[in-house]
């Protein structure tokens, strides 16, 4: 294998966290200027927003400019004052310092209130179940706000592209909270790939596996606390909103209230896509950014419920296959009844990079080499002896929420839309999963339309397309950013192959010259 094309140190980390590094007080005044101070409004407040909430306070407590200045959940919360940091709308606003009750300002259960009235609100965190997502966050754009959305960023295809496009056409900050993007591995592992270090990129492969006895997604708990009297179901179910062209979800006589339903609405296609959307999202937005690809050209999805028969609608076993135009195709499988990873990997004609470790941040990539066969070739065994051709060893670690909180209001305060996590990214992301449902639901496969940006079904010019292009002895496709020419991406074919062709009139073709 050829040495390879690595980035400098300096060089991939500018790229992939500029803004991400740590802020220290005096920096960050310079950063937000004569802004008194960034006032932050938390929409949705149940466990996920309390890590949002924990890292803007602790922003403020290193003297940061930046505060919590309105909260909004359409429920009451877990008691009075709460359990441990609690969850729900006066628990959260007596942790952000605000009035523990509601005043249909700064507290309230309408989120519109907060965009209307509360001024100093120049950024909205929107935790809130799936289906509120895009409704929300196109709301507070039109209100003049910048965005830091929960992953997935919305519950349709239909929606994603339609919230990125208001982006951009208002010009907005936005981010979606996928947080391993703030995780330099990525970048790295993209700017290596497009150095053309693998050869010709043909698949991607990740998984996300988890096991609970009880049941994916049961173990948020149901408490007496939920109910009719704390919990305003309208709200929660939106069916008396519509964000492009549809309602939000169902009515409740469609839909009863059901504490299973509000606590672990998961479980549920109405408020969300179970782990394709949930947790695949995270795996598939940084795994197509290393690839260098977006949005797919076909997608396959297949699993079902196979053991959690407990009332839900998602599956327990799940996999999306998908395919892309650049020539390559990324599988993405999880289980939630057995918590044995598929390794995340990049396999390429010349190379195979593996990443290693997990959580926040990874530990980086090992780079191992292929020996292409000149006949009939074995499957390679993976036995531990062989050496990596190069390593990439992550220098971060920490909160990876952190940090990409700490991109996001660096790109508010310069104007800078080129967050860690963009929305043109995430829409590309979600609509890959959103596919899978889909296929896995309808048992379709499903074809991207470009121009149209959206699925359609039945197209037979895939693999016709592709078979025309073997015909007429094509190039191969590249991804995004290539830079590697025709390496790891030309077929040598043995010496005889001149002797293919067809026979005419009982006449053996013309020998091909080489």
């Amino acid at each position: 294998m050829t040495e390879p094309n690595t980035p400098s140190r300096r060089g991939f980390l500018g790229t992939a966290a500029t803004g991400a590094v740590a802020l220290t007080a005096a920096s960050y005044s310079r950063v937000y200027g004569a802004m008194e101070s960034v006032g932050v409004a938390f929409l949705g407040v149940g466990g996920r927003c309390q890590q949002h909430i924990d890292v803007i306070l602790e922003m403020q407590g290193k003297g940061l400019k930046v505060r919590p200045v309105a909260v909004n959940d359409v429920w009451d919360g877990e008691g009075a004052l709460g359990r441990g940091k609690g969850r729900g709308l006066y628990p959260s606003a007596k942790r952000c310092g605000l009035p523990e009750k509601i005043n249909n300002t700064s507290v309230t259960k309408d989120y519109r209130h907060i965009l209307d009235k509360v001024k100093e609100a120049n950024v909205v965190c929107i935790a809130t179940p799936d289906h509120w997502h895009a409704k929300m966050a196109m709301d507070a754009m039109e209100a003049g706000k910048d965005v830091y959305m929960e992953k997935p960023m919305t519950r349709t295809i239909q929606e994603a592209v339609a919230v990125a496009k208001m982006a951009q056409d208002k010009k907005r900050v936005v981010t979606v909270g996928v947080q391993s993007m703030a995780d330099p591995t990525w970048q790295a592992a993209l700017e290596y790939v497009q150095a053309g270090n693998i050869g010709k990129v043909l698949q991607g492969q990740t998984s996300y596996y988890r096991n609970y006895i009880g049941g994916q997604w049961r173990y948020y708990p149901l408490t007496k606390d939920m109910n009719p009297k704390t919990i305003d179901w309208d709200m929660f179910l939106g069916y008396k909103f519509e964000c492009c062209g549809e309602k939000l979800g169902p009515t409740p006589k469609e839909m009863p209230f059901d504490r299973a339903l509000w606590a672990q609405w998961r479980c549920y296609w109405p408020f969300g896509g179970g782990m394709f959307t949930d947790l695949f999202v995270h795996q598939t937005t940084h795994l197509i950014h290393a690839m260098g690809v977006r949005f797919p050209g076909r997608v396959v999805g297949g699993g079902g419920i196979y053991l959690e028969y407990d009332g839900r609608d998602v599956p327990d076993v799940a996999t999306i296959v998908a395919d892309y135009e650049e020539g390559c195709q990324v599988i993405i499988s999880a289980t939630m009844c057995n918590d044995t990873q598929l390794g995340e990997m990049i396999r390429g004609r010349l190379a195979t990079l593996k990443f290693t470790g997990g959580g926040d941040y990874m530990k980086g990539f090992e780079v191992y080499g292929q020996n292409i066969a000149g006949g009939p070739a074995k499957p390679k065994s993976d036995d531990g002896k062989e050496k990596p051709v190069y390593e990439f060893k992550n220098p971060k670690k920490g909160n990876a929420t952190y940090a990409l909180w700490e991109n996001f209001l660096q790109c508010v305060r310069d104007g800078n839309r080129q967050t860690l996590s963009t929305p043109e990214l995430g829409a590309a992301a979600f609509s890959t999963v959103a596919m899978g449902v889909q296929s896995y639901r309808q048992g379709k496969v499903l074809f991207w339309n470009t121009d149209k940006q959206t699925p359609t079904e039945a197209d037979g010019s895939w693999a016709a397309n592709l078979e025309k292009r073997s015909k007429e002895r094509g190039k191969p496709s590249h991804i995004i950013g290539w830079k590697g020419g025709d390496k790891g991406s030309v077929v040598i074919p043995p010496e005889y192959q001149k002797l293919e062709g067809p026979w005419v009139n009982g006449e053996e073709p013309t020998e091909k010259k080489g």
